[in-house]
């Protein structure tokens, strides 16, 4: 996911949002498909039913299913985000890889999945393909000369 906008403040009492925008224009965003909001550690998905600039880095926004001001209310601080990655994710690929859970080999990267809100990666292991999820917290080392990923996973993730 990357980070189009932080959503600033209501906006109205109809379920208008103040959002600052990140590094896009808005020309740029595309209305006909979805943003997402993570609420309680999940993306939500809305869609943009109207923007409106507003100086170089503000705009107004109205979300489907955004309707009063108590609405807007509970989505003030949260991030605007969309499905693509971040510049730097797209450019990492891990396929081919070595992966470590600390001192122990996991396994080989088989393929990489932009699941929303995190990419996965498929590792196969001594018991099969598994999926693990690779988020910023997890990851202990980066070496891409050895090309291997070296993690530190919650217990009871991997089949044992």
């Amino acid at each position: 996911m990357r980070a189009l906008a932080k959503i600033l403040k209501s906006h109205g009492t109809d379920g208008g949002i103040l959002i600052g925008l990140y590094d896009i224009d808005i020309q740029d965003i595309d209305k006909t498909e979805p943003v997402f909001i993570e609420i309680d550690g999940l993306p939500v998905p809305f869609f943009i039913e109207s923007l409106q600039q507003r100086g170089n880095t503000r705009a107004i926004a109205r979300l489907t299913d955004v309707h009063d001001l108590r609405d807007a209310e509970e989505l003030v601080g949260l991030e605007l985000l969309t499905e693509g990655d971040d510049e730097e994710e797209e450019e990492a690929d891990f396929t081919g890889w070595t992966v470590y859970d600390g001192d122990r080999r996991i396994g080989t990267v088989n393929d990489m999945a932009p699941i929303p809100g995190n990419l996965c990666l498929y590792v196969q292991t001594v018991h099969g393909e598994e999926m693990i999820p690779l988020h910023e917290d997890l990851v202990r080392e980066v070496d891409p000369d050895t090309r291997t990923l070296v993690l530190e996973l919650p217990e009871g993730l991997l089949a044992e």
